[in-house]
């Protein structure tokens, strides 16, 4: 999907966590060209804006969630993928998060957005995330209840940590998890359970 809003100077940083149906670790998290642990890879990124600004209009505060589903290798495209952009937003931040999650103001969505070849037409409901020390929720009612709680290494006072991971969306530096989520939508439908988990705080910015 072309970047048709390049032109508009943007940044955000937050709170990004995930859960999707591979074992850990999720093969297409190192790289699209991976084969996802099962048929299909469906979960959610869920995404809490802290601080940031489109053009204009301010972001802080902002939360959004992403449902897909994409074939076993992520790199051959035909993702679907539904956005939800939390109800409690202004029109203004609503079409900026919709601009940016669908790639389209350039950014690290834009090269994930050459992926999606179904983009259902992005909805308004009220997310509620909760971060806590080791544990983060995410819940949309009648749609999503999604857990992620973070695994413990030898040093069980210490989160395990990945570090220096390529990724498009995520900071270099990412914490592990076990994940759990039940979301339907009547079209993107996931069942996970004890499966690959992560979070990191972002930090996305385009232009100035």
């Amino acid at each position: 999907m072309a970047s048709d809003n390049a032109t508009v100077s943007w940044n955000a940083r937050g709170l990004l966590f995930e859960n999707c149906t591979c074992t850990l670790v999720c093969p297409g998290h190192m790289h699209f060209s991976q084969n996802c642990t099962y048929e299909r890879c469906k979960g959610y990124w869920a995404i809490r804006v802290d601080e940031g600004r489109y053009g204009a209009v301010p972001l802080d505060g902002v939360k959004a969630v992403i449902a897909y589903d994409t074939p076993q290798r992520m790199i051959d495209g035909g993702w679907t993928q539904a956005l939800i952009v939390d109800e409690r937003t202004t029109a203004e931040q609503r079409q900026a998060m919709e601009t940016i999650l669908t790639g389209r103001a350039a950014g690290p969505w834009e090269k994930l957005a050459s992926f999606v070849a179904t983009q259902f037409p992005t909805e308004y409901l009220a997310i509620e995330i909760e971060d806590e020390d080791t544990t983060k929720r995410v819940s949309i009612r009648e749609r999503l209840a999604g857990v992620i709680v973070q695994i413990r290494g030898r040093d069980r006072s210490k989160p395990v940590v990945f570090e220096n991971i390529f990724n498009q969306i995520h900071a270099t530096r990412q914490l592990l998890y076990r994940g759990d989520t039940a979301y339907d939508d009547g079209r993107i439908i996931v069942h996970n359970r004890g499966s690959h988990g992560l979070s990191s705080s972002f930090e996305w910015a385009v232009g100035k």
